[in-house]
């Protein structure tokens, strides 16, 4: 694991007050420091192309610096460096970065609340949730960029997944509010540094993965210490977002404004196929991992728990009843919109 301690005894005595200094504007130059949810294998194909890209537009007007997961602060606190101006951006969902806002239940995986990756961008630039994020962000000082959306979330696991008595007592690395939402079919939900899960799976101190679809178990190197995929998925994308201190960008010219946005969208745009063709190919042609499914008449238990669930979740506040009412409302329209929306 790259821990803070480490990360800033590498950079050395004088490069640390840089690291953690606001933004630099040296000849005129601005720059920022970015730290991604993501380690330095997913981070390759989630977010890396994209700053390339924008660092290659911006030349020498601006430069944004790319910190990997747990480099400069831990995951859980990306938010509140956000916040106060110790890193200038983040890419992250508002589950993992501990938002502060009421929104943070939804980021990630809302059990449920999408099955495939296009319902995201849909749900926040069709149906209003980018209005609503906007709004409660910009109110703590941060400005939400834009949400897009990654893989399903499956289990990745040391023994089979054949029916809901075999998730009995497994203890699994997955999303906050995802946790909370399994734990009333036995899972003990363990939360430890992105960087660990690796060794924790090896070591038996984990039974599995909830955390991504079938291409990051590739991809990250989990594949390699389970053995069993299982099909089933308990919310058809992770909703995610680009995220920056609200000042840092209320500073930046409009066409370098415009620049992020593009890259930003770059960014989801490749995640789609990304994800969309790795699912489908590593479950036919991937070779480490056994795919197992619990029935569908069994899991509709599941399924059946994610509405009541929901209602829970409504019943905290007035603007989490807003958003959960648009997520009924949501997939109402696109099971009634039938194929290829909803089907099966």
């Amino acid at each position: 694991m790259t821990t803070r301690r480490k990360f800033l005894a590498s950079a050395g005595v004088g490069a640390v007050g840089a690291s953690l200094a606001a933004p630099a504007i040296a000849s005129g130059k601005i720059t920022w420091k970015m730290q991604t949810y993501a380690g330095a294998a997913l981070a390759e194909h989630v977010i890396t192309p994209a700053i390339d890209m924008f660092n290659k537009i911006a030349g020498d007007r601006m430069e944004i610096e790319l910190y990997y997961a747990d480099q400069l602060v831990p995951t859980g606190e990306l938010f509140r460096a956000m916040q106060n101006g110790t890193i200038d951006a983040v890419q992250s969902d508002d589950d993992s970065m501990a938002s502060p806002t009421e929104l943070s239940v939804f980021g990630g995986y809302f059990p449920f609340a999408s099955r495939y990756s296009l319902d995201v961008p849909v749900l926040f630039n069709q149906y209003g949730l980018n209005e609503i994020w906007d709004e409660e962000y910009s109110a703590v000082g941060v400005k939400h960029i834009s949400a897009g959306a990654w893989d399903p979330c499956h289990f990745a696991t040391k023994d089979p997944i054949r029916s809901l008595a075999d998730l009995q007592g497994k203890r699994v690395f997955t999303f906050p509010t995802a946790g909370r939402f399994l734990e009333q079919f036995g899972v003990v939900p363990v939360t430890l540094p992105w960087e660990d899960i690796e060794v924790a799976v090896q070591t038996g101190e984990l039974d599995g993965i909830a955390w991504s679809g079938i291409t990051e178990d590739y991809t990250v190197g989990w594949a390699d210490v389970t053995n069993y995929f299982l099909t089933n998925n308990i919310s058809g994308a992770w909703a995610g977002s680009f995220f920056t201190n609200l000042d840092r960008w209320n500073e930046l010219p409009e066409d370098l404004q415009t620049l992020f946005r593009v890259c930003t969208d770059q960014s989801h745009y490749y995640r789609q196929w990304w994800y969309w063709g790795g699912e489908a190919s590593l479950r036919v042609n991937g070779p480490k991992m056994e795919l197992t499914s619990i029935p569908d008449e069994e899991w509709a238990t599941v399924e059946g728990a994610a509405v009541k669930f929901w209602d829970e979740i409504a019943a905290e506040s007035d603007l989490k009843a807003r958003v959960v009412e648009i997520i009924k409302q949501y997939n109402a329209d696109m099971v009634k919109a039938g194929r290829p929306y909803r089907y099966g």
